[in-house]
């Protein structure tokens, strides 16, 4: 392989010392975790950008610094008990806003999104993290048309095998379903629902029930439209495997059998770290506090407890 295609490519070495490099600085944040001096009143709440069974995530702005965030309200105990999570506001919205209103993504455009979930698979999982919960809803556009991931909150920290069942009944691998006890290969099975999703405009496996949905999930049959091209359905037959043996991304090459894939033929994965790759959308944005690629949602006026009653765990928070 010449240099220019090993650069391409991604050469193994560079990326292996890149990766230890990351783990390295990731872990010294894991052991020394930075303290948070932030308190509600430091924010004024502007608008709910989404809603869930968790609670709520509103844009606010830090009063002093003028800087805009979203923060996600947890509702622990569905009376006036919430955890507050202050995050980066990414003004293009969820990916699956986008999707629904477009139909389906071209392969190109696809690829571009599928590419960057496949880096920071890479990470997460040298990191020996599994995310869990890789959908359209929890993939955000920045103003370069680049995605943001969001939600760890199924994310785990684990080298082996885990057995909780959860995440979303559309992206779930079928060793999930199955209770057998699974490890990261499940990411690598959600990135195959996402791309064909992405590419469709609907998922592999879909039905009223979920029930019924887990039954298509394991059977592994797999029905694509007739516009993918056949080496997106190569690829996909390989991600959304049911045998972890013949699955992607599982096997002994790791991710570099994704990444060495004829769909990826043309990405170059050092362009898409360094976002030096012309996104195929990027959202008009009027300025740092712009809402407008967000649903409209009823507001509640948060009940606010007069005494903190989770002191004790967050004292080093």
């Amino acid at each position: 392989m010449g240099n220019a295609a090993a650069a391409k490519k991604g050469d193994p070495d560079n990326v292996k010392a890149f990766l230890a490099q990351a783990k390295e600085e990731f872990n010294k944040r894991w052991d020394e975790p930075a303290h948070n001096t932030a308190c509600l009143d430091d924010f004024e709440r502007h608008k709910t950008l989404g809603t869930g069974s968790f609670g709520r995530v509103m844009l606010v702005q830090h009063k002093s610094s003028k800087d805009f965030y979203a923060m996600k309200i947890l509702d622990k105990q569905k009376d006036n008990s919430y955890l507050y999570m202050v995050l980066e506001f990414v003004t293009g919205g969820e990916m699956f806003s986008h999707l629904r209103r477009i139909g389906r993504f071209s392969e190109p455009h696809s690829r571009f999104y599928a590419a960057q979930i496949v880096l920071m698979l890479e990470y997460l999982h040298h990191l020996d993290i599994m995310y869990r919960d890789l959908k359209p809803e929890n993939l955000l556009i920045d103003v370069l048309g680049y995605l943001k991931v969001t939600d760890f909150g199924f994310a785990k920290r684990v080298k082996g095998r885990t057995w909780t069942l959860c995440g979303t009944p559309e992206y779930l691998a079928p060793e999930i379903i199955l209770s057998k006890g699974y490890n990261k290969a499940v990411d690598w099975w959600a990135l195959g629902v996402l791309v064909y999703e992405m590419a469709a405009g609907y998922p592999p496996f879909f039905a009223d029930q979920p029930i019924q949905i887990y039954e298509k999930i394991v059977s592994g049959k797999v029905r694509f439209p007739s516009h993918f091209s056949s080496d997106l359905k190569d690829l996909l037959r390989s991600l959304l495997q049911v045998d972890l043996t013949k699955r992607f991304g599982n096997l002994k090459n790791g991710v570099n059998d994704i990444k060495t894939h004829r769909w990826f033929s043309t990405t170059d994965w050092i362009a898409i770290y360094q976002k030096k790759v012309e996104a195929p959308f990027i959202p008009k944005v009027k300025g740092p506090g712009d809402f407008s690629h967000f649903d409209d949602y009823e507001e509640e006026p948060l009940r606010v407890s007069s005494t903190e009653k989770c002191a004790k765990e967050f004292a080093d928070f």
